[in-house]
């Protein structure tokens, strides 16, 4: 298989999230990670594989320090925004409030597809979803999670209207081990995770109903200030779901 140096030039221009947008096409790279792209539902446009198109052209389109065996480019899923967020009678959904770390976006999505949470939904200034970094992180979740960008407070909103709660993790809020949670059994339950420098934004943070904090041990001196937003959610989520066993 011969690739051309127009096809290297666009296939790196991938990395770019605006190429990305115009080609409606993301990178997944990892022999592993395009085995869960074939077996998806996500439309695999073109595979290529190094033994075939040689190591200097791999080397030049892939977003990878040490560059693997095959690469793939997928077509990026339809209904990805969401103007007015309709929210199911129950489930636990995650909210993610300005996640800007293409790490954090990524485990968290790992973290969901562990957990079975129901659906991920994102404020439009989250790290975009198919940054190569995310796709890597999310080790194959992103083929799995339902993702969606949409306007939080109104997603806190549809929340409410359907006679669920929203839950946020603040200093200020009341002992999450200690404190009753609806894990979304009979009725949704939104857990928002808030940006990494500036936490919960005051427009999100008014729609939450309950106030949570994840304690520190021991519990009158606490190493650090506060906890990794991913690591966070993994605590958070964790909860929720052991407490409806």
């Amino acid at each position: 298989m011969s690739i051309s140096k127009k096809e290297i030039s666009f296939l790196s221009s991938l990395a770019h999230k605006k190429y990305r947008d115009a080609a409606g096409l993301f990178v997944v790279e990892g022999e592993k990670m395009v085995g869960e792209a074939l077996r998806s539902g996500f439309s695999v446009e073109n595979v290529y594989k190094r033994d075939e198109i040689g190591d200097q052209a791999m080397d030049r389109i892939t977003s990878l320090s040490s560059p693997s065996p095959v690469l793939a480019t997928v077509r990026k899923p339809d209904g990805l925004l969401l103007d007015a967020p309709a929210i199911p009678k129950r489930g636990l959904f995650l909210g993610l409030d300005g996640i800007r770390d293409p790490g954090n976006l990524g485990t968290i999505l790992r973290i969901a597809d562990w957990f079975g949470v129901d659906a991920v939904y994102a404020s439009l200034d989250t790290v975009d979803l198919f940054n190569p970094k995310v796709v890597q992180a999310t080790m194959g979740a992103i083929f799995r999670v339902r993702f969606h960008y949409t306007s939080l407070p109104a997603l806190c909103k549809a929340v409410k209207g359907n006679g669920g709660q929203v839950y946020g993790t603040f200093l200020d809020g009341e002992n999450m081990y200690e404190k009753a949670l609806d894990p979304g059994v009979e009725s949704p339950s939104l857990i928002l995770v808030g940006n990494e420098s500036n936490g919960i934004s005051a427009s999100v943070a008014a729609e939450v109903t309950e106030r949570l904090f994840i304690p520190p041990y021991p519990p009158d001196d606490p190493g650090s200030e506060s906890l990794n937003a991913a690591v966070a959610t993994a605590l958070t989520v964790a909860e929720f779901r052991r407490r409806g066993r």
